[in-house]
């Protein structure tokens, strides 16, 4: 699940990364990926927390009692991260923009625990699908990034492309809950495809188009994106070991 808008363009005190000089524009990726770090990290402890002390039967049921269910948590996850990625690109506070942050990390993780009780209702060890979908996203996020630094392509021609697979995902995602047919390999493999995108799109907005004082927005944007490929590449696992 992602949530992303173009940065904004606001000349201040603070230009753009392309512009900026090389000494503040490498501090600056790098306190965008030491945000990205700490997220992931807080986003693994959350997790672990969340599956030790909530019922795993619990929540199935409450997500199988009702298709509105599943519609309700989606609705309230896109709202959280609106709001989140707003208060992340705050310009004046630094308060707000790490408050903007944490929600989304917390709303992720909160998001993820159905998927990982399903996981580890496959497999309870972790070993044979979440591990496995972990090093791979981390592979292909790694792939992604040195893509676009070795080649120091804008990637922003993306963004419209991107907007609308995403929204034809969300639409095709809503329908499936309501004709209560499953998405199969099709469906995730092109939503890997589109997190691919989003990690392409997103790196070179940091790059090219974040402000340098924007390394706590960049780095909400880059975190979504892995969100969203753990997701799938989850989900991918999961169907290959249950077609074992």
């Amino acid at each position: 699940m992602s949530y992303q808008e173009n940065p904004y363009q606001v000349f201040n005190a603070y230009g753009t990364a392309q512009f900026a000089a090389v000494d503040v524009r490498a501090a600056f990726i790098r306190r965008t990926y030491t945000h990205l770090a700490f997220a992931v990290a807080a986003f693994v402890g959350l997790e672990w927390l969340l599956i030790r002390s909530l019922d795993a039967a619990a929540v199935s049921a409450w997500l199988g009692a009702s298709r509105w269910s599943w519609l309700i948590v989606l609705a309230a996850f896109v709202a959280v991260s609106y709001l989140a990625d707003r208060w992340a690109r705050s310009a004046t506070s630094p308060v707000m923009q790490y408050a903007g942050l944490g929600l989304y990390v917390v709303a992720q993780a909160v998001i993820f625990v159905p998927l990982m009780f399903l996981a580890l209702d496959y497999d309870p060890t972790g070993n044979r699908i979440i591990m496995p979908a972990a090093v791979m996203t981390i592979a292909t996020f790694g792939a992604m990034t040195a893509i676009v630094f070795i080649t120091a392509r804008d990637f922003s021609f993306l963004r419209t492309a991107l907007l609308l697979g995403g929204l034809v995902a969300l639409g095709l995602i809503v329908v499936s809950i309501f004709a209560g047919f499953e998405l199969g390999y099709l469906f995730i493999g092109a939503m890997l495809v589109l997190a691919c995108g989003y990690i392409l799109y997103d790196t070179s907005n940091v790059l090219h188009h974040y402000r340098t004082d924007q390394h706590v927005s960049a780095s909400l944007a880059l975190f979504a994106s892995v969100a969203l490929l753990f997701w799938y590449m989850i989900q991918l696992f999961m169907r290959l070991r249950g077609d074992d």
